[in-house]
């Protein structure tokens, strides 16, 4: 805050400030429109624009009262201009750099000064004033002025997102290193011809000198786009700005929203903007849109886009016959270290200024993790970051809600299983001393395993009861349904978004027919577009061959890959199984742990665990593949005929209860492990890289450096780091859905993942990472398309589950054919479920070591006894239960397929209160044009007739003139 004492002096207007050296006013050439730097229609461009320099200068002149010390027309300091200076430095008057400079110090005599203190390393300079200007009186104000013009410079330089002369933004920012090898020169030569054509654009440059940098060695280019260059490329990219405020009302909360209230948002922070119509915007038709003020009117993600798009299709030379193109290929050539967008300032504290920092609001509002049971600011994400960002926490926001459905009837189910435990008929006879106790079980091993009695997994059914009750196929059924609404209504969602966010026209087709510069560059054969009649760049397929089959090659390769872990997890599973059997025979300390830890379920641990190594290791369709492949049916065999692999590896059997608790198994250590390292990976991996690059430029804290030196040492988010999120997403989409009949807690442990994991995401995008160019979106993409057909796939899957691997099908053939106890129909189930076998017909290379003296053992499946004439052969009750979960399997799906088909039908992609939006938007749109160019055109005949008026005036005068002269 300025002293009263400086204010009292303060009474001439400050003359304007000065072009910045290195930089001429040029008028900009849209790269996007392709046309030639040198050209007819490039120099019709420059002539067009020439008046909007002209008005941007004048607009741009801070008009300030200060205190003039010096004749206007003096370069030369007195004494008692430097007491005055002396004074008001002692007072501490914020603005004295700034009077300094304008009463007889240039921004660049300045700039010098600094840079030769820096040089010498001292803190303190006699540079700050030439040498012509200095004077033994004056030394005092040396003590005061330096001291204060570095305090100035460096509170400047750590907060500042601005040139020098704080008026123009930062709107990209670009760093090198000058190499010192062979292509040093080179690189040199590129970056000169770049950043000459970027100029030529009509951008503004500034570059900071690597003595300013905190490492020393960095230079950084800082690139401003002035007015006319953002209103050109408006045009060219077709970006919507407001023109009138919107009298459509916002949508209401429902009549029940008020018990909400906790995790609601200030509307404030929901709402950040008014809502206006809007019209792609026109250079010609500046007049019709809501310009307050010129710096403001385009949002800082709308000015980056707009560089970017700049960035990418600047030539930078020719080489080898090629010409060179786009802000990518320097980066991956190093010639440039990196180039990115400013963060609006400090995350941890709001701005000095009238300008708000965005970013400090996006981390006090969103990015904060006792705010997870809060809404998400969704527009504020989007004015900061993009639409394509925006759009994709809008995805993950509404698919956390739905989840909350699934997790509650989920946990529900689970609950249910857990009450009826103990009650549970099928458990009851395994436990009891006088059923289960007394059957004896073939060994599950060759040689090593003994023949075990079938009480001792006890509570290995109770807990596979937990997940295999009646509740599994109402669940299943319930989830298949649960998809259909989630989809439908994120169609819904999508749409009212297109319509909030005015994506409602945009065509991203049309963005992808601006082809990418390094493809364009690359293609020498041209083609005629049938649809614009233009020559546009193409490669032909004799091109193309050798890169599909680089492609094919690649997949086929990581299919192979795939595989291989696979067999090798099985393998191992296999290999294991007897292991774990005599270990746990024959290991006395563990006896007592033996009834609910059993070797099944000690391999399912141990395989699961690798498995889930395996997948983090591997790519998308990698994982989907190894989870089918370990989750399938067993095929086993029987006592004396056993399945084995490479008739090595005897095949693992389920326990008597079922093989749905080694597939809850497994999907619950992959799902949680999975979940577990991807949340600490995603938050502690940026934080240590940030430091460590902290650590190697000597600096510990981030009040020490520049904006743009704080964003340089930042993580970089990339052009695929969006593709990881979602990928994530839809992973745990497959988890949640594709086998959630033997999971009923996936949903619930998806969303408590989905509410911390947006937390994490916000923290990272505002802390962590560099700020992401901003990039346009109107749906979340092919995603869409895979998650429908996942939800198609869920529906199949669930039915094999719940017909292969549950035993809720065989339970219910002996309920209503085979049950003959009328009171307690499930009495004997377990008897039934157990087939007979002759210990006799055992091969000698499988028969265990020890001699027992009983003559038969018990197995699971259903087959004739020893003393039947079809001995070991699948039985009448086998065939019944294998058509009866055929049938199971056709009915679920035909009902589910056709509650989706009906509720897809139902509900509407866009609802009819958007369309009538949409309606009146466009209606609005076209009147609000109609009548400014109506207005336009009855000026432009007004003052066409006030011409010709005043002709036909001077005409009668002239003529009146004539005949009084004769």
């Amino acid at each position: 805050m300025a002293s009263p004492g400086s204010q009292e002096f303060r009474s001439s207007l400050a003359p304007p400030s000065s072009q910045t050296p290195g930089v001429s006013p040029v008028s900009p050439v849209p790269l996007g429109l392709q046309v030639p730097l040198e050209s007819p229609q490039s120099d019709s461009l420059k002539k067009e624009s020439s008046s909007w320099i002209a008005e941007a200068e004048l607009k741009s002149r801070r008009q300030t009262i200060r205190f003039s010390l010096r004749p206007k027309s003096s370069r030369r300091l007195s004494q008692r201009s430097f007491n005055a200076f002396n004074e008001l430095a002692k007072l501490g008057d914020p603005d004295l750099l700034e009077m300094v400079e304008q009463e007889g110090l240039t921004a660049r005599e300045i700039d010098y000064a600094f840079q030769q203190s820096e040089t010498l390393g001292s803190k303190e300079t006699s540079f700050l004033i030439p040498e012509d200007l200095q004077s033994p009186p004056e030394k005092r104000f040396n003590l005061f002025l330096r001291r204060r013009l570095m305090f100035q410079r460096s509170e400047h330089s750590k907060d500042s997102v601005f040139f020098r002369d704080g008026i123009r933004q930062i709107d990209f920012v670009l760093s090198y290193v000058e190499d010192v090898k062979k292509d040093g020169e080179l690189k040199a030569e590129r970056r000169r011809e770049f950043e000459q054509n970027l100029r030529k654009t009509g951008l503004d440059l500034e570059t900071e000198d690597k003595l300013n940098s905190e490492d020393g060695k960095t230079y950084f280019v800082k690139i401003h786009a002035p007015w006319e260059v953002l209103v050109t490329y408006a045009e060219v990219l077709g970006i919507k700005m407001p023109i009138k405020l919107s009298d459509i009302p916002r949508p209401k909360y429902p009549p029940l929203s008020y018990m909400l209230g906790a995790v609601k948002l200030p509307s404030s922070v929901k709402y950040p903007s008014p809502e206006y119509f809007t019209a792609q915007f026109s250079r010609h038709r500046q007049e019709l849109f809501l310009i307050e003020d010129e710096a403001t009117f385009f949002p800082s993600s709308t000015r980056n886009r707009i560089v970017y798009y700049i960035l990418s299709r600047c030539p930078f030379g020719v080489e080898e016959g090629k010409k060179k193109i786009g802000i990518e290929r320097l980066l991956n050539s190093n010639t440039y270290l990196s180039a990115y967008p400013l963060h609006d300032g400090q995350y941890w504290k709001p701005s000095k200024t009238a300008r708000p920092n965005e970013r400090y609001n996006l981390c006090k509002n969103w990015a904060r993790f006792s705010y997870f049971y809060k809404e998400q600011p969704f527009h504020l994400i989007r004015n900061y970051f993009g639409e394509k960002i925006g759009i994709y926490f809008v995805f993950l926001g509404y698919y956390t809600e739905m989840l909350l459905f699934a997790a509650l009837v989920g946990l529900a189910c689970f609950i249910y299983g857990l009450l009826s435990m103990e009650n549970n008929r099928t458990s009851t006879e395994i436990c009891d001393p006088d059923i289960g106790g007394q059957m004896i079980m073939c060994p599950l091993c060759d040689e090593v395993c003994d023949y075990w009695r079938l009480n001792t997994t006890c509570l290995h059914s109770k807990f596979s009861h937990l997940f295999d009750n009646e509740s599994t196929v109402f669940f299943a059924l319930f989830m298949g349904i649960w998809v259909t609404l989630f989809l439908e209504f994120w169609k819904q969602r999508q749409a009212r978004l297109e319509y909030e966010w005015d994506l409602v026209d945009f065509e991203e087709e049309q963005q992808q027919l601006q082809l990418r510069p390094e493809f364009e560059a690359m293609c020498k054969h041209k083609k005629m577009n049938p649809v614009t009649k233009e020559m546009e760049p193409h490669m032909p397929l004799c091109h193309r061959i050798p890169w599909y089959f680089v492609s094919g090659t690649t997949v086929t390769f990581g299919m192979a890959l795939l595989l291989s872990s696979m067999v090798s997890i099985l393998v191992y599973r296999l290999s294991v199984f007897a292991t774990f059997a005599s270990f746990m025979e024959s290991e006395a300390t563990l006896q007592s742990v033996k009834s609910f830890f059993t070797p099944q379920l000690a391999t399912a641990l141990s395989g699961s665990c690798l498995n889930c190594i395996v997948i983090l290791i591997l790519n998308f369709f990698y994982e989907k593949i190894s989870a089918w492949i370990t989750k399938m049916g067993k095929f086993v065999g029987y006592p004396g005929s056993y399945t084995y692999m490479f008739n090595i590896w005897r095949s693992e059997e389920c326990g008597p209860a079922g093989c749905l608790i080694e597939l809850t198994t497994q999907l619950t250590i992959i799902m949680i492990g999975k979940q577990i390292f991807g949340n600490i990976h995603e938050a502690f991996q940026p934080l240590i890289f940030n430091w460590w690059r902290r650590r190697r430029a000597r600096t510990h804290s981030e009040k020490l450096y520049s904006r743009w030196e704080q964003d340089h040492d930042l993580q970089i988010y990339g052009h695929r780091g969006l593709f990881y999120e979602y990928l994530e997403t839809v992973i745990q989409f497959g988890f949640a859905t594709l086998f959630v009949a033997s999971f009923p807690l996936a949903p619930l442990f998806a969303l408590m993942n989905n509410i911390m994991g947006i937390r994490v995401d916000a923290w990272k995008l505002t802390t962590q990472y560099r700020r992401p160019v901003a990039a346009k979106a109107h749906s979340i993409g092919v995603w869409q398309d895979i998650l429908f057909g996942m939800a198609i796939v869920s529906v199949a899957t669930n039915a094999f589950i719940v017909s292969f691997t549950s035993d809720i099908i065989p339970r219910l053939v002996y309920f209503y054919a085979y049950s003959t106890n009328s009171t307690e129909p499930l009495s004997g189930y377990v008897n039934n479920s157990l087939s007979v076998f002759l210990i006799a017909d055992f091969p000698n290379h499988t028969v265990p070591m020890e001699k027992k003296d009983f003559v038969t053992c018990r197995y699971r499946d259903y087959r004739y006894p020893p003393d039947h004439e079809d001995k070991y052969s699948h039985n009448m009750q086998f065939w019944h239960v294998l058509a009866a979960k055929m049938t199971f399997i056709i009915v679920m799906e035909h009902v589910v397929f056709l509650f989706k088909f009906l509720l897809a039908w139902l509900i509407p992609d866009v609802p009819k209160d958007v369309v009538e939006k949409i309606k009146r938007e466009k209606l609005m749109t076209i009147k609000i044009i109609h009548d400014f160019e109506l207005n336009k055109l009855k000026e432009n005949l007004d003052v066409e007739y006030g011409n010709i008026m005043k002709n036909v005036l001077v005409d009668e005068d002239n003529s009146l003139k004539a005949k009084t002269i004769v």
